[in-house]
C-alpha cells in the first residue's frame, strides 16, 4: 500500500511533496514511535528542527 502512495505522489503536483518519518521516544514507556507525513518539500527544514 505503501508503494501506491509513493507512485501517486509522483506525478505532477506531488513532486513537490515528501513523505517523511520522524522517530520520537515516548516519555511513558521508554519506546521509540515512528511518526508519518506528507509534507511540502519547502517545510521540510521547519519540520525537522522542531
Amino acid at each position: 500500500m505503501a508503494k501506491k502512495s509513493v507512485a501517486t505522489l509522483q506525478k505532477g503536483a506531488g513532486k513537490g511533496h515528501s513523505k517523511v518519518i520522524k522517530m520520537i521516544k515516548s516519555p511513558e514507556t521508554g519506546a521509540y514511535l515512528f511518526k508519518e507525513e506528507i509534507i511540502i518539500n519547502d517545510d521540510l527544514k521547519d519540520y525537522f528542527t522542531k
